[in-house]
């Protein structure tokens, strides 16, 4: 028999504020959580769970939030430095 080798990963826990920074962001655009996870090709709970600092999201959702929030340099690095490189649709196993 061979040996399955399965890999766990801790999940990370948001950086406090992130949660408000992105409602607060998400009403300056003036979208809705359906509207804005559309964009980020994510679904609406799915963002609910960010707002609520419930999620990091991986990389690629979440530089396809700073594209569709138009997130200021201090939003954006907040965001992208509690961005999961391992996870999602950013997990070694679906890219390439």
């Amino acid at each position: 028999m061979g040996v399955v080798m399965v890999m766990i990963r801790e999940r990370r826990i948001p950086p406090q504020g992130l949660g408000s920074m992105l409602r607060q962001a998400r009403e300056r655009a003036g979208l809705s959580q359906s509207a804005l996870a559309a964009a980020a090709g994510v679904r609406r709970p799915y963002v609910s769970k960010l707002e609520d600092s419930a999620r990091c999201p991986s990389l690629l959702v979440a530089n396809a939030l700073c594209a569709a929030l138009a997130l200021d340099g201090d939003e954006a690095a907040l965001l992208l430095g509690c961005a999961v490189d391992d996870a999602g649709r950013s997990h070694p196993w679906r890219v390439g």
